[in-house]
């Protein structure tokens, strides 16, 4: 990938699928960095809703406080994919924005009037707060879950990215790369990812998540 040119007006762009759960730090801070992307390489991003409840919802070994703290993200996830539905996927960039910086920058309580505040920012109908207790949009939800799942594997999570024939889980960060930072941790981790054979790399985590 080459840098963004500002004279070539002809400049294909490509697209990066990007499937998160809103409540998770590090798809937070992964997609803050491909925001950062979208700015000096030729990539936009597409947003889709995924789901740390239905990805953990079945895993015994797993503490219950853990669980029912994801399955807070269900009904988030109804409302994403009802603005999905009846506004279009465009929208879910701003509304992700709007409730992420309400999660993981105020720290406020994952609730209603979170979402209710979040639709109002992004600038969408706030009766789309009606699918937060709407059961009808599991299913939807499931099934872009599932979309990531199938490309990447039930081993990985959130976020998961898909690009030009590939996808791969992460990259899993703790603090967002800016500018040219961002472009070159973009052009290694396509690279990698552009072998078939290539599995994974990986190192113990260090310091504090940092969403500055």
């Amino acid at each position: 990938m080459t840098p963004i040119s500002d004279t070539d007006p002809t400049t294909r762009r490509d697209t990066a699928d990007f499937w998160f759960d809103p409540l998770c730090p590090f798809a937070w801070i992964t997609s803050r960095w491909m925001l950062e992307v979208e700015q000096v390489r030729d990539v936009d991003v597409r947003w889709h809703p995924m789901s740390l409840h239905f990805l953990n919802k079945d895993r015994d070994e797993l503490p219950e406080s853990y669980r029912s703290g994801v399955a807070q993200g269900l009904p988030i996830g109804r409302v994403l994919m009802a603005t999905q539905e009846q506004v279009g996927p465009e929208t879910l960039g701003p509304l992700y924005t709007a409730l992420g910086e309400r999660i993981h920058h105020d720290k406020q309580d994952r609730d209603r009037q979170l979402v209710e505040r979040a639709l109002a920012e992004a600038g969408l109908s706030a009766e789309l707060i009606e699918a937060f207790d709407d059961p009808a949009y599991d299913e939807p939800l499931r099934l872009s879950h599932q979309e990531a799942i199938d490309r990447v594997g039930d081993e990985v999570g959130t976020p998961t990215i898909a690009f030009n024939g590939s996808a791969f889980f992460g990259p899993v960060l703790t603090r967002i790369p800016r500018g040219e930072d961002a472009g070159r941790l973009w052009d290694g981790t396509i690279a990698v990812a552009d072998f078939p054979y290539f599995f994974e790399i990986k190192r113990t985590r260090t310091g504090e998540l940092d969403f500055s």
